[in-house]
């Protein structure tokens, strides 16, 4: 699966986000920062999710296992 990183001009520098991934986004004085910046976002949030999703099954019998998305 391939996401959506939508990058904005701003005074600044500029802005970036995935739209595919609420909370996942940052900024730059370039966009090559601003690129670099976005995939620490990612995984940020991505180890950010799993952190809360391990406290939350914690003491419950689960299934844990890989997931991949394919898409047509």
């Amino acid at each position: 699966m391939t996401f959506t990183a939508v990058f904005q001009k701003v005074p600044e520098g500029y802005i970036g986000y995935v739209e595919e991934l609420p909370g996942a986004n940052t900024q730059g004085a370039t966009l090559e920062e601003t690129r670099e910046n976005l995939h620490e976002a990612v995984q940020l949030v991505l180890e950010a999710n799993r952190i809360l999703s391990e406290e939350s099954i914690a003491g419950f019998d689960v299934i844990r296992e890989p997931f991949e998305l394919v898409t047509a």
